[in-house]
């Protein structure tokens, strides 16, 4: 077991050279052991996938914060984050060859020879090549989401070029997450800073409205390697959270309808959004002279937005219409309680909804008696 756990300390320093100017001294036998390595961790992963003590003890080493040597810095090595990374750390040093410029021209020609060998030639290792093609087409939903302009679609969820970069930020999101337990979230904070960021905040929002994706036949038949239905979608939804600019442009850019759809179908998203709806609406003073809600700062939400938006969410069904009109009541209730128009913005909003599901329940000739939303 000693023995194992050093390939493993070994073979994560070997991931960190592979980010560094060290690989130009590589050549292509040095290339070959570090594939053969590679593999030799990916079986292990297969073997003692089912096999709980062996499993919890190299979970066990690869949790822990040991210190690296030999001048890679401090701190945890990035690429074997958990047991299994293990199952993809060849494909994990594949990329990171191939994206480090400092590799030298004849250990690439032989790695590209090893990963795609051409017709005729036995294939020992068509998961990698499998893996690593996955990776390639999901890569160019980069390419698209930075050069292509979106359509005046205003039904975003429904536009085939949207949905498509959906899917492959989803795919991509799934494969960086086997390789990297912090991949997506370094990945997408690489998006936001790379892309146009409207475009990629409508592609996130129609990422959150697809369904899961199905693992696939390979990922089926081996231990803990397929992810939870949904993962890629939970890891948009983690990112959000925790960058708290990132949510509020957002919410800021979606369409009303959009969000609803949204924090409808993933609820840790709603109390948030609420959160900044009432952040903007307390901005708002009410001018005497003109007898409406105005902005404070031009980039404060106007009340028509604010109004749009409050209202797209008492559309939606329960739970989440339910958490809105108690929202607003809460924030009626702190701000005086008052039923007359002009002193709280809150009291405001509530009679507007309200007015315009009576309006609405006219036009559909149903009973008027109604006081809420």
């Amino acid at each position: 077991m000693e023995s194992l756990l050093q390939h493993l300390d070994r073979f994560s320093e070997l991931l960190v050279v592979s980010r560094t100017t060290h690989v130009r001294t590589w050549d292509p036998v040095t290339v070959r052991r570090a594939l053969q390595w590679a593999r030799y961790l990916r079986h292990i992963y297969r073997r003692f996938g089912r096999h709980g003590p062996i499993r919890t003890t190299l979970e066990r080493r690869l949790h822990s914060q040991w210190r690296q040597e030999g001048g890679f810095g401090r701190g945890p090595v990035p690429g074997l984050a958990n047991f299994q990374a293990l199952g993809h750390c060849d494909v994990l040093l594949s990329l990171r060859l191939l994206e480090n410029q400092a590799l030298g021209d004849a250990a690439r020609h032989y790695l590209v020879q090893q990963l795609f060998p051409g017709p005729g030639v036995p294939d020992a290792d068509e998961t990698l090549q499998e893996s690593l093609a996955r990776l390639a087409r999901c890569g160019s939903a980069v390419h698209m989401l930075r050069f292509n302009d979106y359509r005046k679609n205003l039904n975003l969820q429904e536009d085939s070029l949207m949905k498509t970069q959906a899917e492959l930020l989803l795919e991509r999101l799934q494969e960086v997450g086997k390789a990297e337990a912090e991949g997506p979230a370094r990945f997408l904070s690489s998006l936001w800073e790379r892309l146009p960021q409207n475009n990629f905040l409508k592609v996130i929002a129609v990422a959150l409205l697809q369904p899961p994706l199905s693992p696939r036949p390979q990922e089926e038949s081996e231990p803990s390697i397929h992810k939870t239905p949904g993962e890629g979608s939970q890891a948009l939804v983690h990112w959000l959270l925790g960058n708290s600019e990132v949510f509020a442009a957002f919410c800021r850019a979606l369409p009303a309808g959009l969000l609803t759809l949204v924090t409808s179908r993933h609820p840790a998203l709603s109390p948030v959004y609420l959160g900044l709806l009432t952040d903007w609406g307390q901005r708002l003073h009410y001018d005497l002279q003109k007898g409406i809600w105005v902005e404070t700062e031009s980039q404060d939400v106007p009340w028509e937005e604010l109004h749009n938006r409050f209202q797209s969410l008492c559309q939606a069904p329960p739970p989440l219409k339910d958490k809105v009109l108690t929202a607003l009541e809460t924030c009626k209730a702190q701000d005086g309680d008052f039923e007359v128009p002009g002193l709280s913005i809150w009291t405001d909003l509530l009679l507007a909804l309200r007015s315009g599901a009576f309006r609405k329940r006219q036009v559909l000739g149903l009973s008027p008696g109604l006081s809420s939303v």
